[in-house]
């Protein structure tokens, strides 16, 4: 698995559909969590397109949020962007707004830590610390059942997610909160240069 573009291509090409901070936050936390998740369950070699899956996998959402991963494809098309890395991306809406399966390991993880990042970030918000470091998955389960909080993160999704893994509901969000504490830094710190 290789990306036609550089990192930097691929934020440029984010930051050029996405200009909301929160959108830009989302697709740099993914990206993250993807990379992290690439080195865990032994893709390091493809770090790079993990993360740049996760980095992209959101990119019509803002101006298009009818036609999320509808119009993805012909935006990634037009900036080079492979059919391999297209069908990640696009896979991510499975069920939701499109029929793409999930059908790589990497398409998976994106499919069920995508809703679950949002979810944890939104939990990390709520601490005292308002981070990731010191969150535990009994304290996110709680969130998780609390159907008011963060209800635009589908828990049936995260479900479907774990499943299509083979991993508990708990693995999953261990996983996530580990993969979302390696980068929360790097994260930041490339907020402030963006903004």
């Amino acid at each position: 698995m290789k990306s036609a573009l550089t990192r930097t291509q691929a934020l440029e090409l984010l930051c050029k559909y996405n200009k909301e901070p929160f959108h830009r936050l989302h697709g740099l936390t993914v990206e993250g969590t993807m990379r992290w998740y690439a080195k865990e369950l032994g893709y390091g070699e493809d770090e790079e397109f993990w993360g740049q899956v996760g980095l992209l996998h959101d990119i019509d959402f803002e101006l298009y949020p009818e036609q999320h991963c509808v119009k993805a494809p012909e935006l990634l098309r037009e900036a080079g962007v492979g059919e391999d890395m297209i069908h990640a991306i696009v896979s991510h809406g499975y069920g939701i707004c499109v029929d793409v399966v999930p059908e790589h390991e990497m398409e998976k993880v994106l499919f069920a830590a995508d809703e679950l990042t949002g979810l944890i970030g939104a939990a990390a918000k709520m601490r005292p610390s308002k981070s990731v470091m010191d969150m535990e998955v009994s304290s996110l389960k709680k969130k998780f059942k609390d159907k008011k909080f963060a209800a635009g993160c589908s828990r049936d999704v995260i479900k479907q997610g774990a499943e299509q893994l083979g991993w508990t509901l708990e693995e999953l969000m261990e996983k996530t909160i580990l993969a979302m504490r390696s980068c929360e830094n790097s994260v930041q710190v490339e907020m402030e240069t963006l903004v």
